[in-house]
């Protein structure tokens, strides 16, 4: 078992590892040894995510999810293989944990008193300049 949260875990049977061979430096070693690693977990068909978390997973996935709702994570940055397998898993655990976190739900405030005292304010100060710019009428010559 993968522990996620304290509420949600994954079991370790849902991840699956491929390991190819990475490109970048590391000379004739890296034409020998699969070292990159490709996490797939099905966050769609997962039986351990609560339907809201896996809702937010998927949206913050982004293209890292396919269209059947399989999450490809690919780990490339050191140059053993176990090293790349702990990468992979801790960014999926990261995102799970991530999209576990309820979003904090918006309060609609409206304009202070002040504020709405400034704007009116700044309106009859807009008015009254331009309405100084205006010809003078009413005077006969």
């Amino acid at each position: 078992m993968i522990e996620i949260t304290p509420t949600i875990a994954i079991e370790e049977r849902e991840v699956q590892l491929d390991f190819t061979r990475a490109s970048g430096p590391g000379g004739q070693h890296v034409n020998k040894v699969a070292t990159a690693v490709q996490l797939r977990f099905d966050v769609r068909h997962s039986p351990s995510l609560p339907d809201e978390v896996r809702e937010r997973l998927i949206h913050l996935a982004g293209k890292r999810i396919t269209d059947s709702g399989v999450l490809i994570i690919e780990a490339r940055r050191f140059r053993t293989q176990e090293q790349n397998r702990q990468d992979a898993m801790r960014r999926l655990v990261e995102l799970i944990r991530r999209a576990a976190r309820r979003p904090k739900s918006r309060r609609k405030t409206g304009p202070s008193r002040a504020a709405r005292e400034r704007r009116l304010a700044a309106k009859q100060r807009r008015s009254e300049k331009k309405r100084l710019r205006r010809p003078v009428s009413g005077l006969d010559d």
